[in-house]
């Protein structure tokens, strides 16, 4: 599974489409998941200068007069780390509107500027804003990614695929950063992985926010870790702390902000009234989270709710990873309600087509499965596009109107 040294990245082709017509373009997503080599490939075709915001003098520079530094950058710039130095998005804008040629600033980004409103605001209508996210698998494999395309056109075929079994648990735990993906053996991944978290809370989130209890963050994200892919109970988070529920509720902001968590929106319906409306919590990266729960493939295999609710996770960053290359916007959701009847992942495509995807560890599939899908069925009506089983199976099968049983291997499989 290692990645090759350079290889291409889902978002490029919507890079070049943005660097064409806007005059910013922000690459933003987590530490170390290849921002910086994107920026730099894509900026030595297009004859960029380059410079990083996390070296000393060019941020002090940058800090003691922004404007100044903006005004004297050459016509085209990588800005690296921007959010180093935030003062530089107001500057950025006052450029901008004294010359609107597109691509003109090539910004890369480790802070979710979308929950900064000030910074995204600031360049509101002159800056397009792409996710980057560590490798999805079909980058790692070095193939073009067919799954979602295949899912809302309702287009899986009956056929056999090889079963996964424990190499399902391998793929999980490596996660899917290029400098663990690179390391040699899972122990050496498990050590970065450690690394990285430690760097992530001692460095970012001092430089995001003055926080009183920071020793409390790495055991709040080991217990998120736990509560991967299940819903968010911040009662259950704030337990093992001397801290309140609001303040655990900024902490879990503060780790969104560094894309170490996320929360999966709920769907809803007007035709339905009885669905839960509470979001879920999923890891940015199961990598971090089999490396924080102290799991390794043999463990993890082994500890079968471990393995479900990570699989799922793995599911859902795999499907927003393909997502972030793809020609439509899909928005993602999970869908419960009341009477138990419940979906791991709601795609919507275009605001029309629906279709659902659940996610089992299991090695079969029977009718039940489906107990969710169908209602998100009803709920839909004409809009349902598909609805998936994802197993560790060997085999793809029909079950009926739009729903399929498929190998989780078939998500990253051309």
């Amino acid at each position: 599974m290692e990645p090759r040294q350079v290889r291409p990245r889902l978002v490029e082709a919507r890079l070049e489409e943005a660097l064409a017509d806007s005059p910013v373009v922000l690459i933003h997503g987590p530490r170390q998941s290849g921002k910086t080599t994107l920026a730099q490939r894509l900026g030595a075709k297009r004859g960029y200068a380059y410079f990083n915001l996390d070296d000393d003098v060019v941020r002090a520079a940058a800090e003691a007069d922004p404007v100044g530094f903006v005004a004297e950058l050459p016509r085209r710039a990588v800005l690296d780390e921007v959010q180093r130095v935030p003062s530089l998005f107001t500057a950025l804008k006052v450029a901008v509107d004294r010359d609107r040629q597109p691509g003109r600033f090539l910004l890369t980004g480790s802070a979710n500027v979308l929950l900064v409103p000030k910074l995204a605001d600031s360049l509101a209508g002159r800056m397009e804003i792409i996710r980057l996210f560590p490798f999805a698998q079909c980058e790692i494999e070095g193939r073009t990614p067919a799954f979602l395309d295949a899912l809302f056109r309702a287009s899986f075929k009956t056929r056999r695929s090889e079963r996964l079994g424990p190499r399902l648990a391998e793929r999980i735990v490596a996660g899917g950063y290029p400098a663990a993906l690179a390391r040699a053996t899972p122990r050496r991944r498990a050590a970065w992985y450690r690394d990285y978290v430690e760097t992530m809370v001692q460095r970012d989130v001092r430089e995001l926010a003055r926080i009183a209890s920071l020793d409390a963050l790495p055991r709040l994200l080991a217990l998120a870790a736990g509560q991967t892919a299940r819903l968010l109970n911040v009662t259950d988070l704030a337990g093992p702390f001397q801290l309140s529920r609001p303040t655990i509720r900024d902490y879990v902001t503060l780790l969104e902000q560094i894309f170490l968590v996320e929360e999966l929106p709920p769907w809803h319906s007007n035709r339905l009234s009885r669905l839960i409306k509470t979001p879920k919590l999923h890891l940015g990266d199961t990598g971090v989270a089999a490396t924080l729960l102290g799991l390794d493939a043999g463990a993890l295999y082994e500890d079968r709710a471990a393995l479900g609710q990570l699989l799922e996770t793995f599911v859902y960053q795999e499907l927003r990873r393909q997502a972030s290359g793809h020609d439509d916007e899909i928005r993602f959701h999970h869908f419960r309600d009341k009477d138990g009847y419940e979906v791991d992942v709601v795609l919507e495509r275009r605001g029309r087509q629906v279709a659902g995807i659940e996610v089992k560890a299991a090695a079969t599939v029977t009718a039940t499965d489906f107990r969710g899908l169908r209602k998100l069925t009803s709920a839909v009506g004409r809009r349902f596009a598909a609805g998936v089983v994802l197993y560790d199976g060997d085999t793809g099968a029909s079950f009926g109107d739009h729903l399929y049983a498929v190998p989780v291997g078939v998500l990253w499989e051309t």
